[in-house]
C-alpha cells in the first residue's frame, strides 16, 4: 500500500500553493490533478538536486525516460502529465519567475514519437463474460453506475465527468452529452440494465454530501468527479478480477475507461449493427461530406442498439 507522499521543500510548496491559486482564479476544472502531477515532478528534481526554475530540455528528456520507459507509463499518462507541467510553467512564465516556459517545444519534439510507439501496442478487448464478471464484483452504488454506464454508452471519461443530474432521462432510457468538438451525436441510449444501476444511484446520490448540486457523480467531498478519479476507480475493480495488471508495461494488459469504449463499439460491430449506427452512437465527428447529409432517424437507432447492446445479466 502507497504510503503518504513526501513534504516538498518550502521553496517548491510556494510555488505549488502559488500555481493552485492561479488555477483557481482562471477556473481550471483539473487542477487538482495538475497540482499532483507538478508535486511528483517536484519530488523527483529534489531528489537529484534540481531548482525547479532551472529545468530545460535534458531534464525534461530525463523525466520523460522515468514515465515512459523507467515508469512504463502509456501515451495518455505521460501526456496528460506533460499538460500539467506545461499550465505549471506557464504559471511560472506569467509571474516572470522564469523566461520562458520550455514545455509547447519539448512536447512538438520529443512527444510523438513515443505516442506513435505507445499507440502501436494493442488496447485490451475484454468478452461479455468479462465484462459481467467486472460489474458483478462492484460493491460500491457508484462506481457500478459508473461503469455499466462506460461499458453500455461509450461515453468517453471527461464526457461521464461532465454529466448533470437533469442530463439523465430514465423513462426514455437516454442521457445528453455536452457538446465538444469530437462529439457529434450528444443524445446516447442505456438499457435496463444500466437504467437500474442508474436509478439505485440517484436514490443514494440524494442523501450525499453535494446532492443539491448539479453533478451526477460526486466525490466524498460533495465535488464533481475527475478523470482521474473515474481512471482510478476503473483500474482498482478491474484489478480485482484480473483485468488489470498495474505493474505491467504491455498495453493489453492494463483496463482504462477507455477499454469500456472499446468494448462498446467491438461488440455492436459484431452484432452486425450498421456502421453508420456505430458511429453514431460513438458520437464520432463527421469528416466527410457525405457523413454531414446522412441524418440518421433517432427512433430506428435506438431500437438498434436496444436490439444489439449486449446484455451482461447482472
Amino acid at each position: 500500500m502507497r504510503g503518504p507522499a513526501r513534504q516538498l521543500e518550502p521553496v517548491n510548496e510556494k510555488y505549488l500553493k502559488g500555481f493552485k491559486k492561479d488555477c483557481q482564479i482562471r477556473k481550471i476544472t483539473t487542477f487538482e490533478h495538475y497540482a499532483m502531477t507538478v508535486a511528483r515532478f517536484m519530488r523527483w528534481l529534489e531528489d537529484r538536486h534540481i531548482s525547479i526554475l532551472k529545468v530545460g530540455k535534458k531534464e525534461l528528456k530525463d523525466y520523460l525516460h522515468h514515465l515512459a520507459v523507467e515508469k512504463g507509463l502509456i501515451y495518455k499518462t505521460v501526456a496528460r502529465d506533460f499538460a500539467g507541467l506545461n499550465a505549471f510553467y506557464g504559471y511560472l512564465e506569467e509571474d516572470e519567475l522564469i523566461e520562458k516556459n520550455p514545455i509547447p517545444q519539448f512536447k512538438r519534439r520529443n512527444l510523438r514519437s513515443y505516442k506513435a510507439d505507445s499507440e502501436s501496442q494493442e488496447r485490451q478487448i475484454i468478452t461479455i463474460e468479462d465484462a459481467a464478471r467486472l460489474v458483478g464484483s462492484v460493491l460500491e452504488t457508484q462506481d457500478r453506475a459508473i461503469i455499466l454506464m462506460l461499458l453500455k454508452t461509450g461515453v468517453r471519461n471527461h464526457e461521464l465527468c461532465d454529466l448533470d443530474v437533469i442530463d439523465i432521462d430514465l423513462p426514455a432510457l437516454k442521457l445528453n452529452v455536452k457538446p465538444t468538438p469530437k462529439r457529434s451525436n450528444c443524445e446516447l441510449y442505456f438499457d435496463l440494465e444500466c437504467a437500474e444501476a442508474i436509478k439505485r444511484w440517484l436514490e443514494v446520490r440524494s442523501t450525499r454530501k453535494g446532492a443539491r448540486g448539479s453533478s451526477l457523480f460526486l466525490t466524498t467531498r460533495g465535488n464533481r468527479i475527475t478523470k482521474f478519479q473515474v481512471q482510478r476507480l476503473v483500474a482498482k475493480h478491474a484489478a480485482r478480477v484480473m483485468l488489470h495488471n498495474p505493474e505491467s508495461k504491455r498495453l493489453k494488459d492494463r483496463f482504462t475507461p477507455h477499454c469500456c469504449r472499446h468494448f462498446f463499439t467491438t461488440c455492436l460491430v459484431q452484432s452486425g449493427m450498421p456502421r453508420d449506427f456505430v458511429k453514431e452512437l460513438r458520437g464520432d465527428s463527421r469528416h466527410e461530406a457525405i457523413d454531414i447529409y446522412n441524418h440518421i432517424d433517432k427512433k430506428e437507432l435506438r431500437e438498434s442498439y436496444l436490439a444489439n447492446i449486449p446484455q451482461l445479466g447482472i
